[in-house]
């Protein structure tokens, strides 16, 4: 999201601390939000429940 922006490579951490302070898990898609390299990162609502509501919304992950 920070380099969509156009912001510093440094601003990722800023993006996911306002990410991170979201209450409305569900609502407000954070869940897709996903490490540079596709990896699963984390989510206030726990890995595993990342992994299904991603999966529920059809997304394939890589193993």
């Amino acid at each position: 999201m920070a380099a969509r922006i156009g912001e510093p490579r440094g601003a990722a951490r800023t993006v996911g601390t306002a990410i991170g302070a979201n209450p409305l898990l569900v609502v407000r898609p954070c869940h897709r939000v996903v490490g540079a390299n596709g990896s699963l990162t984390g989510y206030a609502g726990g890995l595993e429940r990342k992994r299904l509501l991603l999966a529920f919304e059809g997304v394939a992950l890589a193993v």
